[in-house]
């Protein structure tokens, strides 16, 4: 199985996650309208992140800046060994799990004003 359909299938099982053509020949994987990241084949993973995390992940050696906004939250990530497909879905889980958290506040903060 290459490292592209090894994300997708992973990324895919995850509540509430949906694919959808990107820009470039991208697969972008969305949590409801917010993107948690967009795969360019077996080539590279694009990820954004809050300025804070991007910093911790590109000192930690784990994803490089983007490679074409390199000042922003979004990180880039190579895929070039086995199991780069698993660091990939690493980092998307944790943007997932971020966009989530942020999702839940905004609806109880929304409910909390209803009420």
């Amino acid at each position: 199985m290459t490292a592209s359909r090894t994300i997708r299938d992973t990324v895919a099982a995850w509540p509430g996650i949906s694919e959808a053509p990107g820009q470039f020949g991208a697969i972008d994987f969305k949590l409801g309208k917010r993107e948690i990241g967009h795969l360019h084949g077996n080539a590279w993973l694009d990820v954004p992140f809050p300025r804070r995390v991007r910093d911790e992940l590109v000192a930690a050696g784990d994803a490089d800046p983007h490679h074409i906004l390199p000042q922003s939250g979004w990180i880039t990530f190579r895929i070039r060994k086995a199991g780069d497909a698993e660091h990939a879905v690493t980092l998307l889980r944790r943007s997932y799990d971020l966009i989530n958290r942020q999702l839940e506040r905004r609806k109880a903060q929304s409910a909390a004003a209803k009420a």
